[in-house]
Order: C-alpha cells, then sequence, then structure tokens
C-alpha cells in the first residue's frame, strides 16, 4: 500500500505540472491567432509574473537550503516540507510564460499587435505589487532584528521563506478578479481561454491530491499545514475555474454577433483594457 500511495503521489504531482503547464499556453496562443488581446486584461499575465516569481523562490528554497529544511523541521515534528521537485519545475515554467503573455500585452508592436496606450496595469493590481514588497521587507527585517536563538520560535530565514510563499497565494487570491469583472462587464468570454481553465482546475485538484497522500505517509497533516500555499493554490483555483466555467458555458453561452472568433476589428472591439481597470 505504502508504495503504491508513493507512485500514485508522484503521478499525481507530474500530471498536475504537465496540466498546470499547459494551461500557460491556449491564451497567448489564441492571442496570436486573433492578432488581439481584446477581451482581456493585461492585469493576470503581469500579476502572475511576481506571483511565480515568488512561488519559484519559496520553493527552490524549500527543496535545496539545508538551512529552510532544518528551521522547517524543527517547526514541525522533525519532517521534511512537502515539495517536490516537479513543484519547481513549474513554477519556473509558468514564470517564463507569464513574462510572454505579459509581452504580448505591454510589447505590442513587437507581436504585430495593433497598438493600444491604453493597455496599462490597474492601479489595483499595481497597489497589490507595491503592497507584497512590502510585506517581504517588513519581514525581512523582523528577522534580522531577531536573536535567531531557536527557529522552533523565534523569528527566522524560514519566516522571510513563508513571507514570499504567501506573495503567491495573496496574488492567487486576487489575479482573476479582474478578468471575472471584465468577462461581466463584455458579457462574453470572447478573448479568454476556457482551454487554460480547464487545465488550470485538472492540475488543482490533481495538487491538493499529492499533498494529502503525502500528508498520509507521514502520518502528518502537518504535511499541509506547513505548505499551506500549495494547499491554497489548489483549492482557489478550483473556485475561479468554476466560476469561469460556469461564465463560458451557462452565462454567455451564446455570445452576440459582434463576439465572434478571430482577429477583432476596431469597430467591434470590446471593451478595452483602460475601460476596465479597476480603478
Amino acid at each position: 500500500m505504502f508504495s503504491f500511495l508513493s507512485f500514485l503521489s508522484a503521478l499525481f504531482g507530474w500530471v498536475y505540472t504537465l496540466a498546470w503547464s499547459a494551461s500557460f499556453y491556449p491564451q497567448p496562443l489564441l492571442n496570436f491567432s486573433r492578432q488581439s488581446t481584446s477581451g482581456t486584461t493585461v492585469d493576470f499575465p503581469l500579476i502572475n509574473v511576481l506571483g511565480f516569481a515568488a512561488y519559484f523562490v519559496s520553493t527552490s528554497a524549500f527543496y535545496y537550503s539545508p538551512v529552510i529544511r532544518e528551521q522547517y523541521a524543527a517547526r514541525h515534528h522533525g519532517l521534511t516540507p512537502t515539495v517536490a521537485f516537479n513543484d519547481i519545475t513549474f513554477a519556473l515554467h509558468a514564470l517564463i510564460l507569464s513574462i510572454i503573455t505579459s509581452s504580448q500585452y505591454l510589447t505590442r508592436p513587437l507581436w504585430g499587435f495593433p497598438s493600444d496606450p491604453g493597455v496599462r496595469p490597474s492601479r489595483f493590481i499595481l497597489g497589490v505589487a507595491a503592497g507584497c514588497f512590502v510585506g517581504v521587507l517588513a519581514t525581512y527585517f523582523l528577522v534580522v532584528s531577531s536573536p535567531n536563538t531557536d527557529p522552533a520560535t523565534d523569528w527566522c530565514e524560514l519566516d522571510i521563506i513563508y513571507a514570499i510563499g504567501y506573495v503567491k497565494l495573496f496574488i492567487t487570491l486576487i489575479k482573476y478578479a479582474p478578468q471575472v469583472v471584465a468577462n461581466w462587464r463584455n458579457k462574453s468570454t470572447e478573448g479568454w481561454s476556457i482551454w487554460q481553465i480547464l487545465l488550470d482546475l485538472i492540475g488543482g485538484v490533481l495538487s491538493v491530491s499529492q499533498q494529502g497522500i503525502d500528508s498520509w505517509l507521514q502520518r502528518d497533516w502537518s504535511g499541509i499545514t506547513g505548505n499551506p500555499v500549495k494547499f491554497a493554490l489548489g483549492n482557489i483555483a478550483f473556485i475561479y475555474d468554476t466560476i469561469f466555467i460556469v461564465q463560458h458555458y451557462v452565462v454567455y453561452r451564446s455570445p452576440g454577433s459582434r463576439h465572434r472568433d478571430g482577429p477583432a476589428r476596431e469597430d467591434d472591439r470590446l471593451l478595452s483594457d483602460e475601460e476596465r481597470r479597476l480603478d
């Protein structure tokens, strides 16, 4: 039974990695095929860059750093973090794809897209990014000012890694909101790829399942409580993906005549990013 569950954990880990990794391709491919980013906001891919940079740093630290792993063990009954190598590869791949997708909005001429000076991040998203930097910086100062005598009770380097991980968690909590609002204002999901959502849903379910199996194998649920970011990512993805699926297949199932696939004409475009900004 133990060997079977170990195999199942590894299988779920790589399948969720592949599913989540594949979910980053449909949107840039759709943008490229339409030669337009209409119907979507720059907020989502741009804040993803910060989120996955944070996730890559935190997972790498949990997996590779002897100091972080030792401090983690001191707080969690001598156990090791439930971070797998596939978590790191996923984070790095997602970071690269998020940068590429963001470039379709911010460097439109390089992609052959029509110029649109209104495509810029909302003040809401810029505020979120600034708040994340402040939070990590504040944690750093708490750590350097702490005696660091006992990692089980004192502030230590592990707390900085947790703060960086929570950046990813907080960004995941809010990053889909601008697109949910954009779909509602457009009364359509035109331009927003549903395939990325379906793949994201599969990845989220398997990610949480892998973490649950690993915690059961350790006979200790600190595998979840000690890595709350991974656990929350899967569950948050499930909630938002459900909203997008309902929008696409139920609420806006029959788009109007002006919401057709293909390159968007200037007189037939959806609301611009400027009009959709969450100011």
